[in-house]
């Protein structure tokens, strides 16, 4: 993977870097990586799925009733990885190549968590509308997104 440097994120990483909701601070960034794997990255991912797998067979051997059914699908597994190969260039000062699979965790509940992403991104995009004369964080947002993917491609 490797990081790509886009600037229309800026301002957004600007509004994001301490954002005070009242009861709620938001500390948060946007970064663009490619998903072009390099040398290491591929021995990780490898190593990753490895473990993942044989974590699943060991789960499957035992009477065990770990919540594993997630890691079943290879898209959940990759979409682990993927993770894992981000924080890893996010933050190159942390070693997460031991971070075990069932560590991590799917949300459950979703419409749970959908409530509660969504009470921070309208108050977020109310104070973005304050500072910004009114103009729409979500429209911002989902352009800058749009604009990293297309010229990725």
């Amino acid at each position: 993977m490797k990081f790509l440097e886009y600037t229309p994120l800026d301002s957004i990483n600007l509004f994001l870097d301490h954002l005070n909701l009242g009861e709620s601070i938001i500390k948060g960034n946007l970064e663009a990586f490619s998903c072009k794997q390099t040398g290491t990255d591929r021995k990780l991912s490898f190593s990753l799925e490895q473990e993942i797998l044989d974590y699943l067979e060991q789960s499957f051997d035992s009477d065990s009733h770990l919540p594993v059914e997630y890691l079943i699908s290879r898209s959940s597994r990759k979409t682990l990885i993927y993770l894992v190969l981000t924080l890893s260039h996010m933050y190159p000062d942390y070693d997460f190549s031991a971070v075990r699979s069932h560590l991590y965790f799917r949300e459950e509940e979703w419409d749970n968590f959908k409530q509660i992403y969504d009470m921070y991104l309208f108050e977020a995009a109310r104070e973005w509308a304050t500072a910004n004369g009114g103009s729409s964080f979500i429209d911002i947002l989902t352009n800058a997104i749009d604009e990293v993917e297309i010229s990725l491609i």
